[in-house]
């Protein structure tokens, strides 16, 4: 979700040069304790507050937070370019990532031993895909561990026996492999056919006001939801068009 913020930030302060804002990553759940911590004034992230994160806030704000929806994301499946296999099912995905699969002979792919990798427990990605892909069951201990999308990008496009996933806004050098035999494309998430979809978020301690809200309002637009579509992820509102 970084890509993202950074470039509603970037186009927000052209259009506001009285107005500074930085988008920093980290994962979801640093983003979050920085929110707690009174460090930041909007948190972005990839999954919803847990229940010891509404705890603290309450505890220190005396507020349970204030959650937005700002965008779908589908959770792409990256496999090497090389590799001969093109689709997953879920279950597949599970014995993948939890190790009772390790070669991809096993799935009529090459002779490889598979080399998973993971994002790092920081992330909300990691949350997300362990429970709704893994079903709570833990990750491989043979797991690479990344801290960011790019990296995991990187990590399976030098690597023929290598598997990550992210968001689909990443990943031009690597297949998004199809899930249940569908692919991860905007018309697939929409019409709900492909399996993974999430939303993403942004938190606020407190009911915003003025720039803090502006900034908000402005995301959900047309102008903010134009740049969800240009950048890969998908805009809440379907007819919405990429900005030029």
């Amino acid at each position: 979700m970084l890509i993202l913020m950074q470039r509603w930030a970037e186009e927000y302060m052209i259009k506001h040069s009285d107005i500074s804002i930085y988008a920093e990553g980290g994962g979801s759940a640093q983003g979050i304790k920085a929110l707690i911590n009174g460090e930041i004034d909007i948190c972005a992230s990839s999954r919803t507050l847990l229940p010891a994160e509404v705890r603290q806030l309450a505890e220190r704000h005396n507020r349970l937070g204030i959650a937005y929806l700002v965008a779908k994301d589908a959770l792409s499946i990256y496999i090497n370019k090389n590799n001969s296999v093109y689709t997953l099912s879920l279950n597949d995905l599970k014995d993948i990532f939890t190790g009772r699969i390790q070669n991809w002979r096993e799935l009529h792919g090459p002779d490889l031993p598979i080399r998973v990798i993971s994002r790092s427990p920081n992330s909300g990605t990691f949350l997300y895909f362990k429970e709704h892909v893994l079903e709570d069951l833990p990750y491989t201990d043979r797991a690479i561990i990344k801290n960011t999308t790019n990296e995991v990008v990187a990590a399976v496009s030098n690597d023929p026996g290598a598997i990550g996933y992210g968001g689909t806004a990443y990943g031009d050098n690597v297949r998004h492999c199809r899930v249940n035999n569908v692919q991860p494309t905007i018309e697939n998430v929409h019409n709900d056919s492909y399996p993974i979809i999430r939303y993403l978020y942004l938190y606020t301690v407190d009911i915003p006001e003025g720039v803090i809200k502006e900034f908000i309002d402005w995301t959900l637009g047309t102008e903010g939801q134009a740049i969800v579509a240009s950048v890969g992820f998908i805009p809440l509102w379907d007819k919405t068009q990429p900005a030029d």
